[in-house]
Order: structure tokens, then sequence, then C-alpha cells
């Protein structure tokens, strides 16, 4: 039992508290972006398991009314909604070299959920290894209405575009 013991890989979570995501809605009208620095991540190098929490309300916006409206129950509605989450896999795990300084690419399946909402995804994105530090990111863009979160008329249904491009960035830690 011992010698088995020895031979199997020990469970490698890193977690990052410096995530860094961000959204960018572009329409004729206008352009928005909002910053959180306030999500965290883990990552098991030893299963490809990823993991996102976002505090809803700790997007920061240029303006403060844009951030006032994010936050009613006619957007996001964060009272009630606090945290948004994503729950996934590396699917090409094996491709992707922890222990090796390099930089992968890497293809995550899982659930995101927003506003109560969960849809499954499928992005890319890339993993970092330097110095034994590891970092990811990627871009993708989602639908708003994909989360219940629609517009039918006024100034939110020309200000803010219907499909809406995220970005993360996370440095993980042992």
């Amino acid at each position: 039992m011992l010698a088995t013991a020895a031979f199997v890989s020990p469970v490698e979570k890193l977690i990052s508290q410096k995530t860094h995501i961000s959204f960018f809605s572009s329409t004729p009208v206008e352009d928005i972006t909002a910053d959180n620095y306030k999500a965290t991540s883990t990552l098991d190098t030893s299963t490809g398991d990823i993991v996102f929490s976002v505090p809803m309300q700790s997007f920061e916006f240029e303006k403060a009314l844009m951030q006032k409206h994010y936050n009613s129950k006619n957007f996001l509605d964060t009272k009630s909604f606090p945290k948004s989450k994503f729950v996934g896999k590396i699917t090409n795990f094996d491709e992707v070299d922890f222990a090796k300084d390099g930089s992968y690419e890497a293809s995550v399946k899982g659930t995101m959920t927003i506003k109560g909402e969960s849809k499954e995804v499928d992005e890319k994105g890339t993993i970092t290894v330097s110095g034994g530090k590891v970092s990811a990111e990627s871009t993708f863009e989602i639908t708003l209405a994909d989360y219940g979160i629609t517009f039918e008329k006024g100034k939110p249904d020309s200000n803010i575009a219907k499909t809406i491009e995220i970005t993360f960035i996370g440095e993980y830690d042992k």
C-alpha cells in the first residue's frame, strides 16, 4: 500500500486571488467597460478542474450611473444574485505541462452561471508557466439573453450590446 501511495501524484490545487475579469460592450451609441479585481479562481493541476467565483457588485465602471444601472433589478439584480460562477475542466489537459515553462493553448468546457441562469460554455484560453508560476487568460463572448438579461426599449436597448466580450486573467499561487 505504501508503494502504491508513492506513485500517486498529489493534488495540486492552485489559487488565484489576483484575478481580473472585465467586460466590454460596444454599440454605435457608446462603449462600456467594467473591471473586477475581487474574483477568485482555483486550478487543480492534477485534474484540470478550474473554478471561478465572481462577486458581481465588485465590477467598477467609469461612470457611477452605469454601475448603478448594472446592479439594479432591471439589469443584473446583484442583490438577489451576488455571485456568478464558472465550473469547468481543461479538456486538452494532457497538452498542458504545469512542470515546464511555456505557453499552452487550453480548451476549457464547463458551466457558467450568471443571474441564476446556467449555460454550457466551451472556450479557448492560454495557460502560461514561468518560473514555477502559473497564469491563465482568455477572451470570449457571451450573449446576455442566454442569462436572462434582456432589454426591449429605452437607453439600455441601444446602449448595451446584445453580445459582450469577457476577458479574464488569473495569476495562481500554491
